[in-house]
């Protein structure tokens, strides 16, 4: 059963006239026709997100608890990851305390918390009569790519959401990373253009927004033995 996350993420650009009104819905219709419901971890769980995401571990080595899609012709990326519960963190704000801590992982700077929502009930992932919540936060964020200095930083935009399944003890983080500002020295702009990032919306593409959006409503958990002797 698919856990429906409504209004979760409040951040999309609103178009100001009715022919962007109807360019938008079009785009986005157009998007949603390439998404495809994707197998993750072993087919243990799944979810649905544009086919432009390739699976990054026929590229690289990808950690076991992860799964990780990128479109490198945009610079975005979108990764689910699987921790253990974090008891000592409050549901109210999971979600804003995760996107900190990526921050601190990645010796990030000018961070900003943008938004962040209050928590949501998520029925469909209930174990054992033990229900499942979801909060979301967006921040923006000063990174570098791979072992790249502070001197090749880009600007990103970060959308995180947390999905805490109380009943086998683990916190699923979805994450989805969008370029706003590529820096000349970073090894983004060898694949896109240095600069300001081109809105998907201008290049026919759903945005990340949208992406994440439509991640979290389709998210599916097929096995629960995925998680060891606690399911």
């Amino acid at each position: 059963m698919c856990v429906y996350i409504l209004q979760v993420f409040k951040f999309p650009l609103i178009p100001t006239t009715l022919r962007q009104i109807n360019q938008s819905a079009e785009q986005n219709m157009s998007s949603e026709l390439l998404c495809s419901e994707r197998p993750l971890f072993g087919g243990a769980i799944s979810s649905s997100f544009p086919q432009r995401f390739q699976d990054a571990s026929n590229i690289r080595q990808v950690p076991n608890h992860q799964e990780v899609f990128v479109d490198p012709s945009r610079d975005e990326s979108l990764i689910f990851e699987l921790l253990d519960f974090k008891g000592d963190v409050e549901d109210n704000g999971s979600a804003s305390w995760f996107l900190h801590d990526l921050a601190r992982e990645q010796d990030a700077e000018a961070f900003k918390l943008i938004e962040q929502s209050q928590v949501t009930v998520a029925p469909g992932l209930s174990f054992r009569n033990i229900p499942s919540v979801v909060t979301t936060a967006v921040g923006e964020m000063a990174i570098s790519k791979g072992r790249q200095g502070r001197e090749a930083q880009n600007l990103v935009r970060v959308y995180v959401a947390n999905l805490r399944l109380k009943g086998v003890e683990t916190d699923v983080l979805v994450t989805a990373y969008e370029p706003i500002l590529i820096n000349p020295l970073s090894e983004s702009a060898n694949a896109v253009a240095s600069g300001l990032a081109v809105p998907a919306s201008q290049s026919g593409n759903l945005p990340m927004c949208d992406v994440i959006k439509h991640a979290l409503s389709t998210f599916r958990v097929n096995d629960w033995s995925l998680f060891g002797s606690s399911a």
